[in-house]
């Protein structure tokens, strides 16, 4: 029979108490321990960012559906198939439809991925890096905005965030500056502490929830002032009707130049440039 000392022993060794705090995931993951979590949300990046010198960035936001011509091309060859072979379905008709608009968009693509091209041999000269391309490391319009400081051999910022349905990080991404975030209060954070410019692509609910909040900031004076670049003026207008606002008087005339447009990459960097210079004449 065991001796119950050692059973006792036995049951100490394997208790999860006896684990160190900082290695017993199970407690970390307690609600009680949100604040900690949330702490560590906001440290780990910021040491890393700190780490490698990054000192301003340039902030991306877009949608994930926005892909290459090629492959947009290839969905839309899909979808039509699929309507081919079931003439009378409403749905796979309005697939082919909604292809056939991510297709005309596919060009947005390119254009990110120039424009951070530009911005990433501008800003990463020598050890301090600043203009630092930050995206949600995603697929889209996000992956072309990684993907240009790739092509000009430059670092670049990916800040995942956990969500039901997986996301991948995109393959051009800076690997030691690849977070996942749990909390989306932290990742936006992130996105506009060091941010010297954003720059909107057309996208979906997750883009105008980035881009009206970076907005609410600017109104109200909570953040830096930094110049909002919106890529499409002919969807934008479409989407957000900010005249319209400022017609209703729920927000002032002058908040309608919190943001401009643009059509393309060398647009979109002239905004910024002109925006910085004259700050530092002031």
């Amino acid at each position: 029979m065991t001796d119950p000392a050692e059973r006792n022993r036995e049951a100490i060794l394997a208790s999860p108490s006896l684990v160190l705090a900082e290695q017993d995931t199970d407690f970390l993951a307690r609600p009680e321990l949100r604040p900690v979590r949330m702490q560590l949300e906001l440290l780990k990046p910021e040491m890393a960012l700190v780490e490698h010198e990054v000192r301003s960035t340039i902030v991306v936001f877009g949608g994930t559906r926005i892909c290459e011509r090629a492959e947009a091309e290839q969905n839309l060859r899909a979808a039509k198939a699929a309507a081919a072979a079931e003439p009378g379905n409403a749905l796979l008709a309005r697939a082919v439809a909604r292809a056939e608009r991510l297709l005309a968009k596919s060009g947005y693509y390119d254009a990110a991925r120039r424009f951070t091209r530009l911005v990433s041999e501008l800003g990463q000269r020598d050890a301090e890096r600043h203009y630092v391309v930050v995206t949600g490391g995603g697929p889209g319009i996000m992956e072309a905005a990684n993907r240009g400081a790739f092509d000009a051999g430059a670092k670049s910022v990916g800040l995942n965030i956990m969500l039901p349905a997986e996301q991948r990080p995109n393959p051009y991404i800076t690997p030691e500056l690849c977070f996942q975030f749990h909390y989306f209060a932290l990742r936006k954070l992130h996105f506009l502490l060091r941010a010297k410019a954003l720059v909107v692509f057309p996208g979906g609910f997750g883009t105008l929830d980035e881009l009206t909040d970076t907005l609410t900031l600017r109104q109200t004076r909570r953040m830096q002032p930094i110049p909002i670049v919106m890529f499409g003026r002919a969807y934008w207008e479409q989407v957000l009707d900010f005249q319209f606002l400022a017609d209703e008087g729920v927000i002032e005339d002058e908040d309608l130049e919190l943001f401009q447009y643009a059509e393309t990459a060398e647009e979109a960097m002239a905004v910024i440039t002109r925006f910085h210079d004259r700050a530092e004449t002031k």
